[in-house]
């Protein structure tokens, strides 16, 4: 049963939205796209161990796809956790292409690609990390120790993996996205013994959902972008044309003449995600190029989830969930 599921992560819609709102020419976008490029190679590997994880019975297991927990005072964050109750497993979803080499005597991942060698840090101290965190969350909270087992999947079926002869036992735990679901039934096999009682697994489950916590650090920061390097108003939906304009209670484009009444939501989205989850009705009217305060008034009471305060100063709370 999948219990959490797989969204798009909120740093990739943080990224489209800030590449939405530079001038085209900005010095950084460049460095903004690679990093978009790479974060959604990695949501599309792990995205694609879904489908081996339909063979697995749901009756006999919990998923739950990146979860993130706090540690001391810190965070950990897992692709896939698998709940029974006989065991734990941890999956690490690379999604890397070409050669790779699993060099034990560095610690490091090296792709062979197109001639060219690259380094990436080694996925196999990345699962003993986050079985000794998981180990240390469950003894944290008093609940029994279970067996923990992990594993490393490589979701693109072309990539080639290497493995030194004398560490020749982590083709125990690396393997491609294909033989996944047939790994779990070989480990599912080693753990006859239950643990845990299905009232004490579902409380564990609570207690995951519950202290989970999505990174949600300034994409600005991030990029050492000013807020008034970004572009102001209402994008059209149709041509990407800033700014549309507000008329006769819908919004529209100069450029391509589209209109639509509900324009405002994906460019409110915008501001909570590069600027702030919270907006006044002046802050309001300056990003969507608005002079009414009645008709801004309206935007953002059909759009927030709450608000607080009254007249001017009220601040009302932008949530959107994709």
């Amino acid at each position: 049963m999948i219990v959490k599921t797989r969204s798009v992560p909120l740093s990739i819609q943080k990224l489209q939205a800030l590449l939405r709102r530079l001038p085209k020419n900005h010095q950084k976008i460049p460095i903004i796209q690679e990093d978009l490029a790479k974060k959604m190679a990695g949501y599309r590997g792990e995205y694609s161990i879904d489908y081996p994880l339909s063979f697995v019975p749901s009756k006999d297991y919990s998923i739950l796809h990146d979860i993130r927990l706090p540690f001391k005072e810190y965070f950990f964050q897992i692709d896939t956790l698998i709940l029974s109750q006989r065991f734990i497993l941890i999956l690490e979803v690379k999604n890397i292409a070409g050669k790779l080499y699993f060099d034990q005597d560095f610690h490091q991942l090296i792709r062979t690609l197109d001639g060219k060698e690259e380094g990436f840090p080694d996925p196999i101290l990345q699962i003993r990390r986050h079985e000794f965190q998981m180990k240390a969350w469950l003894e944290k909270h008093k609940f029994p120790e279970l067996p923990m087992e992990s594993l490393v999947v490589i979701s693109n079926p072309y990539s080639q993996i290497q493995i030194s002869p004398e560490h020749k036992h982590l083709h125990k735990i690396i393997l491609h996205r294909e033989a996944l679901s047939s790994k779990i039934s070989k480990i599912d096999h080693l753990h006859k013994k239950e643990i845990l009682t299905e009232k004490l697994l579902k409380k564990i489950i609570r207690l995951l959902m519950k202290q989970h916590r999505e990174s949600n650090s300034s994409i600005l920061d991030q990029f050492h972008i000013k807020r008034h390097e970004l572009q102001k108003g209402v994008q059209c939906m149709d041509c990407n044309h800033l700014a549309m304009q507000r008329k006769h209670g819908s919004w529209f484009c100069p450029n391509c003449y589209y209109k639509c009444k509900n324009a405002h939501i994906e460019a409110l989205k915008d501001y909570c995600y590069l600027i702030n989850s919270t907006i006044t009705n002046q802050e309001a009217r300056d990003f969507l190029l608005l002079s009414s305060l009645d008709v801004t008034t309206r935007i953002l009471r059909s759009t927030a989830t709450k608000f607080d305060g009254v007249y001017k100063s009220t601040l009302y709370h932008l949530t959107f969930e994709e």
